[in-house]
């Protein structure tokens, strides 16, 4: 989001809300990250990072793009997820001049906190309802990102409602937004899906959300098959 689409005080309070999770995720990550879960935090973010570069207009001033939060939450864990996320948007806003200074706060809380939490909410909700197995993390991981990405959208015509100062009728804001990002949560869905049975197939450790399900695994024993020597042949 650009600068000058909310006004002062909407600004100021999604602000607050984005340094307080900010510094409590710096407090609560630290039981997240351990020799598998850091060095994929850095793959992450920079994934992030990039997806998110690829900007296209939806109307109303604003442009969509996909967000990456959901991702990031069932790969690194929610509290390590909104660091990566924050950290991203600050590189975009600083040095990339995507996204406006003043509008930091709330496309942090919109893109880095709503879509992290909604998406590891759901994620958690949606293994509820299927087998326990590490199988199991990808759909749940479609679930999360469709549902999380239109959510956002729709919090920010919230915020809209509340401060908006652009000469553009909520209504249009509404239908741009939700009706865009609806679109654009189906694509990232098949992205964090893909991403997140990928790793599963060959390290299903490295998932932070997938590691209750390998915990639930039950352990198989196999007894040995006998040697079969030259003088057990059959003549």
């Amino acid at each position: 989001m650009p600068d000058g689409f909310l006004d002062a005080p909407t600004s100021i309070a999604t602000g607050a809300v984005a340094a307080t999770a900010v510094a409590v995720s710096l407090r609560r990550a630290r039981h997240e990250l351990d020799d598998k879960t850091a060095p994929l935090t850095g793959l992450v973010a920079a994934f992030v990072f990039a997806v998110q570069m690829l900007n296209f207009p939806v109307g109303a001033g604003t442009s969509g793009h996909l967000l990456g939060g959901a991702l990031a939450a069932i790969l690194v864990g929610p509290w390590t997820a909104v660091l990566c996320m924050t950290v991203v948007l600050l590189v975009q806003g600083l040095f990339f001049a995507d996204g406006g200074i003043t509008a930091l706060g709330t496309n942090i809380t919109l893109m880095g906190i709503v879509t992290v939490v909604v998406g590891w909410a759901l994620f958690r909700l949606t293994l509820r309802f299927l087998p326990r197995r590490p199988a199991s993390a990808a759909p749940a991981a479609f679930v999360a990102a469709l549902v999380s990405v239109p959510v956002a959208a729709l919090c920010f015509v919230g915020l809209y409602a509340v401060g908006g100062t652009a000469d553009i009728s909520l209504k249009a804001v509404f239908a741009a937004m939700v009706g865009w990002h609806v679109l654009i949560g189906l694509g990232e869905a098949a992205i964090t899906a893909l991403t997140v049975g990928s790793v599963i197939a060959v390290r299903p450790d490295l998932v932070h959300g997938a590691r209750p399900l390998l915990a639930a695994r039950e352990l198989t024993v196999r007894e040995p098959r006998p040697l079969v020597t030259k003088g057990d042949r059959p003549a």
